[in-house]
């Protein structure tokens, strides 16, 4: 009898460290490692403020110069010491975004330029024409329209209302192989799937009375 009081007795007690046990709260889950910063990308300019009025030292009725225009790049919150290493080249769109042409969606191309190397620090005010030394392909735009050698063609609506003027910057993780012919369809159909970063600069821009 009293070895049956003993084996009840350690019954009892396997089973209320069992419940203890079941009982428990779990252990709270590992921390998540904290996220990678990412590379963001942005421009400036001294020329003119973001959205404001592009003197005409820059536009196609004064000295249409292209604008100097400086590159950087962020990791986090904090200017990075160096570009992204993917970085192949940059790219850029220039366009009158309040023209419609043909009763069409799209709006009046300005100038377009890719193949920029991912060494440069920016664009020069008055960037040259066609193909540059550092391998920039100045692509179309109105000045090839015009028969003219691909180049910067600068804001040139006439009186009225203001017009909004977007450069529009890629940076890319490849070249573009395409001749300086090609239209920006062709343009942006290259570089979809290696578009690593965008920025953009809007300015205003009508001609006085």
């Amino acid at each position: 009898m009293k070895l049956t009081r003993q084996a009840m007795l350690s019954a009892i007690l396997v089973t209320s460290s069992a419940l203890a046990i079941a009982q428990a709260p779990a252990p709270a889950p590992a921390a998540a490692p904290p996220a990678r910063p990412r590379f963001t990308f942005w421009v400036t300019t001294s020329a003119f403020p973001d959205g404001g009025e592009v003197p005409m030292k820059y536009a196609m009725r004064g000295d249409n110069k292209l604008p100097a225009f400086e590159f950087h790049w962020n990791l986090g919150m904090n200017p990075a010491p160096t570009p992204p290493p993917d970085l192949v080249s940059y790219a850029i769109i220039f366009h009158d975004i309040e023209t419609a042409n043909n009763k069409g969606i799209a709006d009046n191309l300005h100038w377009t330029a890719w193949n920029i190397p991912a060494t440069a620090k920016g664009l020069p005010e008055g960037l040259g024409s066609g193909d540059l030394p550092d391998g920039t392909r100045n692509g179309p735009g109105l000045a090839s329209r015009m028969n003219k050698p691909p180049s910067y063609f600068g804001p040139g609506s006439g009186p009225g209302p203001f017009h909004h003027y977007a450069f529009e910057f890629y940076a890319l993780d490849t070249r573009i192989d395409l001749p300086a012919t090609a239209t920006r369809e062709e343009l942006l159909k290259a570089m979809d799937g290696h578009v690593i970063g965008k920025a953009a600069w809007l300015g205003r821009f009508h001609a006085q009375q």
